[in-house]
């Protein structure tokens, strides 16, 4: 719809422009006249509907209503019946905030601001004093909709999953605790990622670990063909009990950075292709030898700890020598849950601590939906990856 440059130069005429969009300027006017004739027009149709049910009503005068929108707060008239019966579908009858406003409040919570900074934004940037209860009531709402969101039935099979982790601190029982969240990051047969859930604990085992590989059976996961891991403790015993096909593989990257807190910063960037030899060999011989070289030369006498590092994670390194390269580049092209890490890492900084478990799901779950909200399209090396897949793992790999 356009709106006639005629109507607009009336609307402006004789107005300042730069008070259009303040606070109780045009733009807020609008709105009001706007919401009012919804409300009335509502009105004549509830009344037209009454009237052929031969049900004998009519309008009985207005009611004032304050409603928080988007940038303002609007009086609006709501329209009356004698009998009572109306209730408006743009403004229910017990809603005091616009459509659109709980998401700003939202929008802003899942950024990692504070119930107390939001509140500030909010009075001093659209002069809307609005309670801290009020912003808390609206992101609690949340919590039942990711309630249901971690029972949400899932795919029968996985080509790909990874699994990671990052501290947070909690408040737990009148002390501040270091808790970990763990993450599930699948990605589907068309290339598709999704996260599979959100767990919270205070320290890892096979105990917790055997609870989330038997939630996402419930849900309906029958098979993960690899999952890609970070050194977590009890996972092996774990996923191995409830899926004793998966391909267990140590994350390349986090290997990698773990190998680079050994080294001095000025070090770190010739250090990156001298590790890239071992991972970049052709097999698991190739990648053992390119490792005994690495601790040989330069970097591996100086740095003694990073070669120990990978020998101790060999055994979960070698699977990925086993892969083509399409496959592999999949598994060491983390952009999607690197990316979401740092989102996640910036919104926990900016928060600092959280008062309970809920909270920190909350916001982990908001910054979550934000992020995979920009998911659009499989990584470029799936398409070749699916058909060594689809090699590899024959009947196992299916395709809806």
């Amino acid at each position: 719809m356009v709106i006639k440059k005629d109507t607009l130069d009336q609307l402006l005429a004789g107005r300042d422009p730069r008070a259009v969009f303040a606070k109780d300027g045009l733009v807020d006017e609008l709105k009001k006249a706007l919401a009012n004739r919804v409300l009335s027009a509502e009105l004549d149709d509830h009344l037209d509907g009454e009237a052929a049910a031969g049900k004998a009503n009519r309008r009985n005068g207005y009611s004032k209503k304050t409603v928080l929108g988007e940038s303002s707060k609007l009086e609006l008239r709501i329209p009356c019946d004698r009998e009572g019966t109306f209730d408006p579908k743009l403004i229910a009858k017990y809603q005091r905030r616009f459509p659109g406003f709980d998401e700003k409040i939202i929008s802003m919570y899942a950024r990692g601001m504070s119930v107390r900074e939001i509140q500030g934004h909010l009075l001093e940037i659209y002069g809307l004093d609005v309670s801290p209860d009020l912003i808390s009531t609206v992101t609690d709402a949340v919590l039942e909709t990711v309630s249901e969101w971690q029972n949400r039935p899932l795919e029968t099979s996985y080509p790909l999953v990874f699994f990671d982790a990052m501290r947070v601190k909690i408040r737990d029982e009148g002390l501040v605790r270091n808790k970990a969240i763990y993450l599930a990051l699948g990605v589907e047969a068309d290339g598709t990622k999704d996260i599979l859930g959100i767990w919270i604990e205070t320290t890892e085992g096979a105990k917790f670990w055997l609870r989330v590989m038997n939630e996402l059976r419930n849900r309906g996961v029958e098979d993960v063909l690899i999952a890609v891991v970070d050194g977590l403790k009890g996972f092996p015993e774990a996923i191995n009990a409830v899926f004793p096909q998966t391909i267990l593989q140590t994350c390349v990257v986090h290997l990698i950075r773990h190998s680079l807190e050994f080294v001095s910063w000025k070090d770190r960037k010739p250090v990156v292709p001298a590790l890239r030899m071992i991972y970049r060999a052709k097999d698991a011989e190739a990648g053992r030898a390119a490792l005994e070289a690495f601790e040989a030369g330069l970097w591996g006498q100086k740095y003694p700890a990073i070669a120990q590092a990978w020998r101790r994670s060999w055994d979960r390194v070698i699977p990925f020598f086993a892969f083509p390269e399409a496959v592999r580049k999949i598994i060491y092209t983390t952009n999607a849950i690197e990316a979401l890490n740092a989102k996640l890492r910036r919104a926990v900084r900016i928060r600092g601590h959280f008062p309970t478990d809920e909270a920190a799901t909350k916001l982990i779950w908001l910054v979550l939906r934000e992020a995979t909200a920009e998911w659009k399209m499989p990584p470029r090396e799936w398409g070749e990856a699916k058909s060594q897949f689809a090699i590899l793992f024959e009947e196992r790999f299916i395709i809806a």
